[in-house]
């Protein structure tokens, strides 16, 4: 009998030692990262559906369920998720808001840059990006990746210590694939840094401070911000004062207000996923907005 209680309970702590570690995550980059951290020894999840805003989430019950159950949970933090604090605080387990993890480079909106401003003087930031507030797109700059990625690699150990030898093996590859990545996107990018662009959402500025690019301006296009005509002939004005330039929206819809302002002019109008709805990895999050800027930049 006692034998028989041996075998059983060693077979439990087997069981125990292969558990996958459940890992949430509160939008996909943050994703791509665990999941290359995690490898083969599990698969985190994602609690925003691809095209949903992060500025802009409702938790459903089944949300709010897979919150309290995950093992270890990853957010930006609530100057980006801000519908998830008071979910959090009914949270016993780990949650890491990444914002707060040293090492991090952070930006602030306004910073070292000229806002621009029409007739009547209002600044063309949107709604969430006010002067002096946190960049929360944090994940767009490499080196805070490998900062959130060598994070995730230190609970994962902590957390499954039979496995912490291949979390560790897991991020040194995660890491040279990175900079092979980081490297191309350079290379690519490096000629291109006087060409102007603007954008309808002020998400980027994290990965033009890291590969010398600077947008020429922000367009407005909140849903609930429609601009008046006078505001847009000021846009258009700029526009065609640009000359030739590349005006990117963002998937899954483009702002009709794109066709508006650039319809005669020298203007070319594309995408680019500062989530990464159709990324594998995070290298390809990357390398996507790199080809991205570098297919229209290219044919100014």
């Amino acid at each position: 009998m006692s034998r028989l209680f041996v075998v059983l309970a060693f077979s439990l702590l087997s069981l125990a030692a292969q558990a996958e570690v459940r890992v949430l995550t509160s939008i996909k980059p943050l994703q791509l990262i665990a999941a290359a951290v995690q490898g083969d020894l599990g698969q985190p999840e994602v609690l925003l559906p691809p095209g949903a805003s992060p500025h802009h989430f409702a938790l459903r019950p089944s949300d709010v369920r897979r919150v309290q159950s995950a093992d270890l949970l990853y957010w930006i933090g609530a100057d980006m998720e801000s519908f998830l604090p008071r979910v959090l605080s009914g949270r016993e387990r780990p949650s890491v808001a990444v914002q707060d993890l040293p090492g991090l480079t952070l930006r602030h909106f306004g910073e070292g840059e000229h806002q621009h401003h029409d007739e009547h003087g209002e600044d063309e930031h949107d709604h969430d990006h006010r002067p002096g507030s946190l960049d929360a797109h944090l994940w767009l700059l490499p080196a805070n990746a490998r900062v959130i990625a060598a994070k995730m690699a230190a609970d994962l150990s902590a957390a499954d210590l039979a496995n912490a030898a291949r979390y560790q093996a897991n991020l040194q590859a995660f890491e040279q694939r990175l900079s092979a990545a980081d490297a191309a996107t350079k290379a690519r990018l490096a000629p291109l840094a006087s060409k102007p662009f603007f954008v309808f959402h002020q998400a980027f500025d994290y990965f033009e401070a890291a590969y010398g690019l600077q947008h020429a301006g922000v367009f407005t296009a909140a849903s609930e911000v429609q601009p008046g005509a006078r505001h847009v002939a000021a846009m258009r004005e700029r526009l065609q004062a640009t000359g030739p330039a590349c005006v990117f929206s963002e998937p899954p819809l483009r702002p009709r207000l794109a066709d508006t302002l650039s319809a005669g002019l020298p203007v070319q109008l594309a995408e680019l996923d500062a989530l990464g709805a159709k990324a594998a990895s995070y290298e390809q999050l990357l390398t996507d907005l790199g080809s991205g800027l570098a297919g229209c930049l290219e044919s100014l």
